[in-house]
């Protein structure tokens, strides 16, 4: 196997997991959180910058990365590895949610999509085996099949549609990789929306595929977090416990936690660089809006409790004056604070998994976080 996956330990309150990841290029310890990297950079980060944050292992796009470079560049560059200089691991998704929210026009069918370019319009034909092919000559440590993405709200004939098709392409990309003797570990993605015997039977057909890992996709998606909830209660018990949990495009603290508490090990999200760029960061006591006029004369740091070096070194006043005369250093400065919250909110997680405490950890973090204090 391409990777393997070690279950240190089980949270008997919770279900919430401690365990380690091993890949080609290198270790992961779980719960972990993934900085998104959609065009093979983390935004306004340099790789080094994102590694001191904590950074351990990174996401990148498909369909992104195919449409711009492209991925015979990537090939002539020696890798995704190589062209972007990180040298830990990467996982890619297969660009399935990318596809049916970008693209201008697609038209959906058994055999793939067909989709114009949101870039220039240009035509383009994804199949589960042209995606594991590109994912291939990207060379990340961990590829998504490709998947169809029910939107929310949607119709039960179209959830299940996507369920179908969902299971459908898994066995048509697993019978490609066979085919072609590769040994890239590639993940199921359990879809269903929020309809309770789709997610399971998802679960159930895809896990009889036998997979590395599994994916839990369709979510945080529009639907409310306590639906949210309720699809991985029915989801995750029914994931082979030996092998990794990824729950896809899930990133705020209060999600992250509860997500945890039900057994998935790993996540991935646009929103701490998306934040940062629009003027907002995390804090224990919940999300801060840095263009606020309150924040103009406070010179205490973005969170008091946080270590990293923008808090360090910067109040909230200075944030404050950066987005308010649009200078660029505040997106940087953002974006450190706002990865490093997130990275640090795991490694409390697996430190307090490895002491015991993790439902202790939970009470107290939600109650600050969601209560302002």
């Amino acid at each position: 196997m391409a990777i393997s996956f070690e279950l240190i330990k089980t949270d008997p309150e919770t279900g919430a997991r401690l365990g380690r990841l091993t890949t080609p290029h290198g270790v992961v310890d779980t719960p972990v959180f993934m900085p998104v990297g959609t065009q093979a950079t983390v935004k306004t980060m340099t790789p080094e910058e994102v590694y001191d944050l904590g950074g351990r292992i990174i996401l990148s796009n498909t369909y992104h990365l195919y449409l711009r470079p492209g991925h015979e560049l990537i090939r002539e560059a020696g890798g995704l590895h190589r062209f972007m200089h990180w040298d830990g691991p990467i996982l890619t998704d297969s660009g399935g949610f990318q596809v049916f929210s970008l693209a201008a026009l697609r038209k959906i069918s058994d055999e793939g999509v067909m989709f114009q370019s949101h870039i220039d319009g240009s035509k383009h034909l994804f199949t589960p085996e042209k995606v594991a092919d590109i994912e291939g000559v990207i060379g990340s440590d961990i590829a998504m099949v490709f998947d169809e993405c029910a939107p929310y709200p949607c119709s039960y004939e179209d959830a299940v549609k996507a369920h179908e098709r969902t299971v459908h392409w898994a066995t048509r990309t697993r019978d490609h990789l066979a085919q072609i003797g590769s040994d890239q570990a590639f993940f199921g993605i359990v879809q269903g929306s929020v309809v309770r015997e789709l997610r399971e039977a998802s679960a159930r057909a895809l896990v009889e595929l036998d997979f590395p890992g599994y994916g839990i996709g369709g979510l945080s998606v529009g639907e409310p977090k306590p639906l949210m909830y309720d699809a991985l209660d029915w989801t995750v018990p029914l994931l082979p416990p030996e092998k990794p949990r990824y729950l896809m495009g899930v990133g705020s603290p209060d999600c992250v936690l509860e997500a945890v508490a039900r057994g998935v090990d790993m996540f991935d999200c646009v929103l701490p660089t998306r934040m940062a760029r629009h003027g907002a960061v995390f804090t224990t006591t919940g999300r801060l809006n840095l263009r606020n006029a309150k924040n103009a004369l406070d010179f205490g740091p973005l969170d008091p409790g946080c270590g990293c070096y923008t808090c360090r070194h910067f109040s909230r006043a200075y944030m404050h004056h950066m987005f308010k005369t649009g200078e660029i250093l505040g997106l940087r400065l953002a974006t450190i604070h706002n990865l490093r919250f997130l990275l640090d909110l795991t490694e409390r997680i697996r430190e307090a998994l490895a002491e015991n405490r993790f439902a202790f950890l939970k009470t107290q973090y939600m109650e600050a976080y969601l209560t302002g204090g």
